[in-house]
C-alpha cells in the first residue's frame, strides 16, 4: 500500500497570520512538519495558496504543489492537491501544517488502521487524563465502537456517566479526545469532498460529522503522545519551550 503525506498550508490566520513561516528553534514551523512527514512517509509534499509558503518550501528543498484561495476546508485542498501531484496513491494522510512535533509513531497508527479493508478514512484517539480537559468544547470527544470505529465526535462531554459525580468520570470511562490527523483512501477522498455541508457537521462545527452521517466508516487509532499544535503566537512560545526540552 502506498501512502503520501499532504499538508495544507495557509498564511491566513485569524489568531496568528502567518504561522507556518514563523521560526521554531531557527526552522520554519512548516519545515518542521514536512521533515517529520517525509521521514515516516513514502512521500510528502505542501498544499498552499500563498507564494511565501511556496517560495519557503522550495527553498528549503521540499515539494509544494499552489492550490486555489477558496476552499472551505483542509480536506477539499488536500483533494485539488493529489489530484495535480497524481501517482498511484492507495491513502492521503492529511497532517496540519501546525503540528511540528507529529510523531513518527502517529501517522504510523493512522497508517497501520488501513489494514482493515473496512477503514475508509482513519484518525487518531488519546485518552483523556484530566476532567477538566474533557470538559473544554475545543477538545472534541470521540465515541468508538467494539472494533474502533468512530460513533460520534462532540464538543459535548460524551457519553454522560449517570450515578456519579461529574469529577469522578474518568475512573469510571475512558474519555477519548479527537487528535486532528485524518488519512483516506484516494476513491473516499474524492467522494467526501463532493458532499454537501450536514446537519450535524453544522451543529458542532465538525468536519469529520459530515463523512459520519454520511455513512462513512472512520477507524481511530490510539495513542498516548499529545501534540502540540500552534495556533497562537503564544504556543509558538510554547513550543519553543518544549523544544528545548527534547
Amino acid at each position: 500500500m502506498k501512502f503520501i503525506g499532504l499538508i495544507p498550508a495557509r498564511y491566513a490566520s485569524t489568531r496568528f497570520p502567518g504561522k507556518p513561516l514563523a521560526l521554531l528553534g531557527g526552522k520554519p514551523v512548516i519545515q518542521r512538519v514536512y521533515e517529520q512527514v517525509a521521514s515516516v512517509l513514502d512521500d510528502a509534499c505542501v498544499a498552499t495558496d500563498d507564494e511565501r509558503i511556496f517560495d519557503c518550501v522550495k527553498n528549503f528543498g521540499g515539494k509544494v504543489v499552489m492550490t486555489r484561495t477558496d476552499h472551505k476546508s483542509g480536506t477539499d485542498r488536500i483533494e485539488e492537491a493529489i489530484e495535480k501531484i497524481g501517482g498511484d496513491y492507495d491513502v492521503i494522510v492529511n497532517i496540519q501544517g501546525d503540528e511540528p512535533f507529529i510523531q513518527k509513531s502517529q501517522i504510523e497508527t493512522v497508517c497501520r488502521c488501513f489494514d482493515d479493508e473496512k477503514t475508509q478514512i482513519a484518525t487518531l484517539g488519546k485518552p483523556f487524563t484530566d476532567m477538566d480537559a474533557v470538559a473544554n468544547p475545543n477538545s472534541p470527544k470521540i465515541v468508538i465502537d467494539n472494533n474502533s470505529f468512530a460513533m460520534y465526535f462532540s464538543r459535548s462531554i460524551i457519553p454522560f456517566v449517570r450515578g456519579k459525580e461529574q469529577a469522578e468520570w474518568l475512573q469510571h470511562y475512558p474519555f477519548l479526545k479527537h487528535l486532528g490527523i485524518y488519512a483516506y483512501r484516494r476513491d473516499v477522498l474524492r467522494q467526501i469532498t463532493q458532499l454537501p455541508q450536514s446537519s450535524l457537521e453544522i451543529a458542532e462545527s465538525l468536519e469529520q460529522l459530515r463523512w459520519l452521517q454520511n455513512g462513512f466508516k472512520i477507524k481511530v487509532g490510539l495513542t498516548d503522545v499529545e501534540t502540540v499544535g500552534i495556533d497562537t503566537p503564544d504556543d509558538l512560545k510554547r513550543a519553543e519551550e518544549f523544544l528545548s526540552t527534547l
